[in-house]
């Protein structure tokens, strides 16, 4: 029988679109973007919460960097950033010819390498791509036309990339060569129910299982590697936007939420909207790799 997991609010951070929740071992701290606002976002477990940068535009996502600090896809470019000494360089920028343009998930696979997803702001036109993006800041796009792209998240043996398009509430599964940084074999893995919300961002369990946060739908979902629900975590807030395994071996379950588009009712009605969550007892998950560049 399954342990009843603890779910608690441990920051009301009221955050207008809280993503790219990552876990940093050597700080004991997660760290997540409020996207819109521009701000970078920290909970630390001994210290509390604190807002520890702040970007003149939109930060779609962060992932840790090996050589310290972050990579950050802010409006439709790419920067290393320093939230110690608050600097934000820029190094690339893949779409110059789409204006419109903007980065909004990324993540690490285990050799090092980044894959990040660009979108329309509007969400309107299939313009979005998948990138593939090394440690020398060369970037290949390896998918396209999404709507939404979110959530790249990893197999633990590192050879199955997920990918959703949110907007069309699919899960895609790749085959992933991490020699190449090759995906291959483009499938459909799950396909959310209407009533369930758009599938944001996600993460991987060490036993494989894809848990998926649902905007609009008030819960995390866990998939198993055969595309079979497992578990659901419900959150008390409509707008669940990604999580992230961190804390003590990696066992408890960060979720991050959103107070955007919300009426003035619903937001009596689920005044936790926009607020960090930890939920504990479930399984160990795997780390957030850091980038190699």
């Amino acid at each position: 029988m399954k342990s009843t997991p603890t779910l608690e609010c441990v920051w009301e951070a009221r955050a207008e679109l809280a993503e790219s929740t990552i876990w940093v071992d050597e700080e004991r701290a997660l760290y997540f973007v409020d996207g819109p606002a521009g701000k970078l976002m920290r909970y630390s477990e001994s210290e509390g919460p604190s807002e520890v940068y702040r970007h003149g535009g939109v930060i779609g996502f962060i992932a840790q960097r090996v050589g310290g600090g972050f990579i950050a896809g802010m409006d439709n470019k790419l920067y290393k950033l320093d939230p110690v000494l608050g600097l934000a360089t820029e190094v690339g920028c893949p779409e110059p010819e789409l204006p419109h343009s903007q980065f909004n998930d990324g993540k690490v696979d285990r050799r090092g390498g980044l894959w990040a997803g660009t979108l329309d702001r509007d969400c309107e036109r299939p313009v979005g791509s998948l990138y593939h993006i090394t440690k020398d800041l060369r970037w290949r796009a390896v998918d396209g036309g999404y709507l939404c792209t979110n959530g790249p998240a990893f197999s633990p043996d590192g050879r199955i990339l997920y990918h959703t398009d949110s907007m069309r509430r699919t899960i895609y599964r790749f085959d992933l060569d991490l020699d190449s940084g090759a995906i291959a074999n483009k499938r459909v893995f799950v396909q959310i129910d209407d009533s369930a919300g758009l599938p944001d961002g996600m993460t991987v369990d060490c036993d494989g299982r894809l848990w998926v946060a649902h905007f609009g739908g008030a819960r995390v979902t866990a998939f198993t590697p055969s595309g079979t629900v497992d578990r659901v975590l419900r959150v008390p807030a409509p707008n669940v936007t990604t999580c992230a395994f961190g804390g003590a071996n990696g066992s408890t379950l960060y979720i991050s939420t959103s107070r955007t588009w919300m009426t003035d009712a619903q937001h009596r009605e689920s005044p936790l909207a926009g607020s960090l969550f930890a939920c504990k007892g479930l399984v160990s998950g795997i780390p957030a790799y850091a980038f190699d560049g």
